[in-house]
């Protein structure tokens, strides 16, 4: 399995969208500051996620949440 997730920083309340394929692993990654874009905002706390049965379709989905308008549809319908 694929999942696309929605992380939400403890630390200042943003948001961060990604895929992967091991979801606790890579909370913990985010959590322990190995991931360079998300560093400064860590903690983190998973908010919601998706699972998907291919690569290509977990990040298609990452990329229209990343989107304008998946970006509303995050904020009406997912968190």
């Amino acid at each position: 399995m694929y999942y696309c997730y929605i992380l939400k920083s403890l630390k200042d309340g943003s948001h961060y969208i990604g895929s992967t394929q091991d979801l606790k692993k890579r909370l913990e990654k985010h959590n322990k500051k190995s991931v360079k874009y998300s560093s400064t905002k860590a903690p983190f706390k998973l908010v919601w996620y998706s699972a998907f049965l291919t690569k290509e379709k977990a990040i298609n989905f990452e990329m229209y949440l990343k989107s304008s308008s998946g970006f509303a549809f995050r904020n009406k319908r997912l968190i």
